[in-house]
């Protein structure tokens, strides 16, 4: 029996006085001992709300320290904590609270413009408190009012959170993580990042998301947690020289904006010894130019929402540059997690190296299944303890995992399987491209063929798809070159990092285009 919060107590009672969490945006700051003493007095204030372990409460705040500080409260009283990014709408978060059954909802919301939708289609939710507010439900005096709850002794297959996927293939399904996934995410995450007391990090990730778990296990290391809440160019080098981060969260858009950074800027980068991408592939070219530039190794890490990240799943680290494949490999399995590759549509059957399958996963991190949604669970979690990620890709001769798109965005043309991440590493390389998404419309002769959407890098440029067929066609088999091309101002992305190939099929593929082929 154990609950993952209880190093709260530990680190209250080795480091009381140290900065455990910073939040510039506000200018305050939070020791150890704070971050247990206004965990444990939440806590007491669950139990006297009547709740119960294994019930849900849902979280719609902000990135900010109450975010935070609210799922170490639930977890210490046994509860399952729900997070939701504050950028869903009404009816989202109706979903989210229905869907889950919660009782409570903790919110930076005014709880008088929500409260009438709430009552209304969400039955069972009884209490609501509000960040920010006043009166006896506001968080602040909540938390200022009770002794320390002890952490609830829990099973380590106790579910702690509902963490709901994007949606972006249907409803939104809720990933049940447990609190020895929770232990083998933070266990995974600390010996891939080589993590001390000393590291300071800077975190952008949003908290309603499983990259929380990077900070969290800064903080289980007994270093520091920086919060930023939205992910600027200027700020996030302003913050990083300012406290001398030592671990960077990043992602693909925010490795490629460094890349493209005056000379100089490097300069504020002396203190960082690790940054971590993940979130979406990141194309080599982009990956060799911020090594070669910064020289700050990147931590390229594989997992998903139903693996707590790196809970189960693979990372390259310094000592497997010599063989990292050209800067496209996310590595080998960290802490407890196995991979294997399997036959698409015939789990049973293992592909050797190096041929390309689905990837499945297994380990203490795993999911233990969508909440609510059993046939869905059936589809992909297997009865021995594989997880099927809807990834593609290959283990090569140096046994790292090479990633070469997800299933759902293979594109099949006359038979011919295209990935687009293998073509965009190539594409992203012409000198008037700044960022693209390469994506499958459906054809009535060829069943679909390969659309290019393109940011160019100045506005003032123009470019067609005979160019960029031409250019293409000595790097890529014919059958890979995009038969369409269309010039955005931007991709779409959630939160401004992961890719939505889906948003682009969906309003792109019936209009016309700059020509095809």
């Amino acid at each position: 029996m154990f609950n993952i919060s209880t190093f709260l107590d530990t680190h209250q009672a080795r480091f009381p006085d140290k900065i455990a969490l910073i939040h510039p945006k506000s200018n305050r700051s939070y020791t150890y001992t704070d971050l247990h003493r206004l965990s444990g007095s939440l806590a007491v204030v669950c139990e006297e709300f009547g709740l119960v372990p294994g019930d849900r409460v849902v979280l719609y705040l902000d990135s900010s320290p109450e975010y935070l500080i609210s799922y170490f409260a639930l977890w210490r009283a046994g509860l399952v904590a729900v997070p939701t990014n504050i950028v869903y709408r009404k009816d989202e978060l109706a979903y989210a609270i229905r869907d889950s059954g919660a009782k409570m909802l903790i919110t930076s919301v005014s709880s008088r413009d929500i409260t009438g939708l709430m009552k209304e289609s969400c039955p069972e939710l009884v209490h609501i408190v509000e960040v920010g507010g006043v009166g006896k439900y506001s968080w602040e005096n909540l938390t200022l009012s009770h002794d320390p709850l002890r952490p609830v002794p829990c099973s380590p297959d106790q579910v702690c959170q509902i963490q709901y996927t994007s949606g972006t293939t249907g409803r939104p399904k809720g990933a049940m993580l447990t609190h020895s996934g929770w232990l083998a995410a933070l266990q995974a995450e600390g010996e891939a990042l080589d993590l001390t007391c000393d590291d300071i990090y800077l975190g952008i990730y949003p908290m309603a998301h499983v990259g929380i778990s990077w900070g969290l296990s800064v903080l289980r290391a007994g270093g520091t947690y920086v919060i930023m809440e939205r992910y600027n160019l200027d700020e996030y080098i302003s913050l990083t020289r300012e406290y001398q981060i030592t671990i960077l969260a990043g992602m693909p858009p925010v490795i490629h904006a460094l890349t493209e950074t005056p000379p100089g800027t490097e300069d504020n980068f002396t203190s960082v010894r690790r940054i971590i991408s993940g979130g979406g592939p990141m194309h080599s070219p982009t990956w060799k130019k911020f090594n070669e530039r910064f020289k700050i190794p990147v931590i390229n890490a594989y997992g998903l929402s139903e693996t707590i990240v790196l809970g189960c799943g693979t990372v390259i680290r310094p000592e497997d540059y010599p063989t990292a494949d050209e800067y496209n490999s996310v590595g080998k399995p960290v802490g407890y997690a196995e991979v294997k590759i399997v036959e698409v549509g015939n789990p049973a059957k293992e592909l050797t190296s190096p041929h390309a399958g689905e990837i499945a996963l297994r380990g203490p991190g795993v999911a233990l299944g969508y909440w609510n949604q059993p046939e869905e669970t059936k589809e992909v979690f297997m009865e021995d303890g594989w997880f099927l990620t809807g990834d593609i890709g290959y283990i090569d001769d140096h046994g790292m995992l090479v990633i070469t798109d997800r299933k759902k965005d293979m594109i099949i043309m006359s038979g011919w399987k295209v990935y687009p991440t293998e073509v965009e590493n190539v594409l992203i390389n012409h000198p008037k491209i700044s960022d693209i998404a390469i994506f499958g419309c459906p054809d009535e002769e060829k069943g679909e063929i390969p659309a290019a959407a393109v940011v160019l890098r100045n506005k003032e440029d123009t470019l067609t798809l005979e160019e960029l067929s031409g250019w293409s066609r000595e790097q890529l088999a014919g059958y890979k070159i995009p038969r369409r091309l269309v010039i955005l101002n931007q991709l779409p992305r959630v939160g401004g990092w992961k890719l939505l190939r889906r948003e682009l099929r969906e309003s792109l593929c019936s209009e016309k285009r700059s020509g095809e082929a």
